[in-house]
């Protein structure tokens, strides 16, 4: 074949092929435009589906807002609302007005939303949107919350927020979210609380750290440290009865006050074991009560089930988790439980002075059994409130003279009550404990028959005499030991000086030496030196400034003066 007839063939192939290519697209309609029914061309409008102008604000704002064009969304949303306020949009632009805010961040912008969902929830309470408003509030603060170590100001506000819309929607479907979101925030409470009767509790405060332990245990029961918290009340309480078990008073009422804190410690370990038997330190609680030589309750299934679902729900903490924790400034949350109902309401708070107004009342209720009641039931802590005003100055039933305890003995007369002065002097009266106004009795000196002075001498903190009395002569053999301030002392010794003998007169100082420039009675001035004047009258010499000699030395100031200086200055 030749060479045209081989170009010619190519040709036409070519050809072939583009026209059957245009054929399929031909058919295939591309270029192809199918003709619009007669009825269509009559009335064009007819088939367009023509938007409504506030609808086209709302979509438009809408576009805006999700490509984080929060400025121009909100700018169509409040031309909607301003311009169609009976639109069937003006709610939901309204509520996404305050999504724009949210989703812009920052604590102004958090500010805003919030103001914007509590308008929303003004003008629309009664609609489906408000629950979410309400849970969109709380969520503003529980964004902001800080760890447990720092303000728990945004903590507690969210916790109020969520129980707020738990309580006012419980038939909402947000419902089972907003529950577990304050489980995670009274975590974190409890977290905050812990750690404050953790530092009381090392320090030995035990009120304090009673004080706050207690309010964990009676506000968050689904905290994670819950038994722990419970452990340490009844460690406080142990650490009372010893202390209890030193003091110097009568034998019964140290018994029974070391019993009480017994009772209240084995109350709180047996809490450990019946309610969190499944907890980390419920083995722990055993030990304790066996120590105790006391029995150790057993659970029923119910509590054995309710502690392991609890337990169980918690989310692992591994090592990961640990280090991202330390470099983020969100507390963690993922201790907090996933089942049980969290506490919506938190019950009045026990305050460290109530604790020891209670300590106090503990003290005069082991002298005196029948003047206060005991606590309610053995091995319980105490109504807080009725101890608060027993010791505030309530109501008393003070036991008399002659009167018998719950066991039909006399109550010993061990403690005395005296009043004492800024100055550490004794006003008022003495009263034994069975209510016996002595008087302010002072007994006379050890080994002395003699009857006591009128006057008690003036004492210090211990009962220390600070000044003997003029007035008072020891006849004794013992002349440094005097009387007490006191009938009784608490079983204590008196702190008495070891030699009250005066100290004698100070000696009168010695003359001072005569002065130089005295002045006799002539008023002539004597040893006077002049000013330019040496001790035998001749006139000082100056001191001349030596010759420069240049030969030898060198300076700036004497050098030879060339050209125009030395004309101006020859010399």
């Amino acid at each position: 074949m030749s060479c045209f007839a081989k170009k010619s063939f190519h040709r036409y192939a070519a050809l072939g092929i583009l026209t059957a290519m245009t054929g399929g697209v031909a058919q295939a309609g591309i270029f192809h435009h199918k003709q619009k029914p007669l009825s269509q061309k009559q009335d064009a409008l007819a088939s367009l589906a023509s938007k409504q102008p506030d609808k086209e604000l709302f979509d438009r704002a809408m576009r805006a807002e999700k490509k984080d064009k929060f400025d121009i969304a909100r700018l169509d949303l409040q031309t909607l609302l301003n311009t169609y306020p009976d639109s069937e949009y003006a709610m939901r632009a309204k509520l996404a007005i305050g999504d724009t805010w949210y989703k812009e961040g920052g604590a102004a912008a958090m500010q805003q939303a919030e103001e914007e969902y509590k308008d929303f929830i003004t003008f629309f309470p009664d609609k489906p949107e408000a629950a979410e408003a309400q849970m969109k509030v709380a969520d503003i603060y529980y964004k902001q919350m800080q760890k447990p170590d720092r303000d728990p100001t945004n903590t507690i506000r969210a916790q109020e927020e969520y129980r707020a819309m738990i309580l006012q929607y419980p038939e909402s479907t947000l419902i089972p979210e907003a529950k577990q979101r304050l489980r995670e925030v009274q975590e974190v409470l409890g977290d905050h609380e812990f750690t404050i009767g953790a530092y009381y509790q090392a320090q030995m405060n035990y009120g304090a750290s009673i004080a706050r332990m207690q309010s964990i245990i009676d506000t968050y029961p689904l905290y994670s440290r819950t038994d722990e918290a419970l452990l340490d009340v009844g460690d406080a309480y142990a650490a009372e009865a010893r202390n209890a078990a030193l003091l110097r008073v009568d034998p019964a009422a140290k018994a029974r006050l070391v019993k009480l804190y017994r009772d209240r410690a084995a109350h709180a370990y047996d809490r450990v074991i019946l309610k969190y038997p499944m907890a980390p330190r419920a083995d722990d609680a055993r030990d304790r009560l066996e120590a105790m030589n006391l029995p150790v309750p057993e659970p029923n299934q119910k509590e054995l089930a309710d502690s392991a679902a609890i337990e169980q729900s918690r989310a692992p903490v591994d090592l990961k988790y640990r280090t991202i924790i330390l470099i983020t400034s969100r507390p963690s949350v993922v201790q907090a439980s996933h089942v049980g109902e969290p506490s919506l309401a938190s019950p009045t708070p026990i305050m460290a002075p109530e604790i020891v107004k209670e300590t106090l009342a503990d003290m005069r209720w082991s002298v005196k059994p029948d003047g206060k009641p005991a606590p309610t039931a053995p091995g319980t802590s105490n109504n807080l409130n009725a101890i608060a005003a027993v010791a505030g100055g309530g109501a008393t039933n003070p036991v008399t003279a002659g009167s018998t305890s719950p066991t039909g003995t006399t109550p010993t007369n061990t403690m005395q009550m005296n009043d004492i002065d800024a100055n550490g002097a004794l006003t008022g009266a003495v009263e034994d404990s069975n209510g016996v106004n002595s008087g302010n009795a002072v007994q006379p000196p050890v080994g002395s028959g003699t009857a006591p002075p009128t006057t008690a001498p003036s004492v210090g903190g211990n009962g220390t005499p600070t000044v003997p009395p003029t007035n008072t002569t020891p006849t004794s053999p013992q002349p440094g030991v005097w009387p007490s301030a006191r009938k009784d002392n608490g079983g204590l010794p008196t702190v008495t000086p070891t030699d009250s003998t005066p100290l004698p007169a100070p000696a009168a100082a010695a003359a001072a030496p005569s002065q130089v420039n005295d002045v006799p009675a002539g008023g002539h001035q004597v040893n006077t030196v002049g000013e330019n004047t040496v001790a035998t009258g001749k006139k000082k010499k100056k001191h001349h400034k030596p010759k420069f000699k240049q030969g030898e030395e060198s300076s700036s100031t004497h050098k030879k003066k060339k050209g125009i200086h030395r004309l101006l200055h020859p010399f």
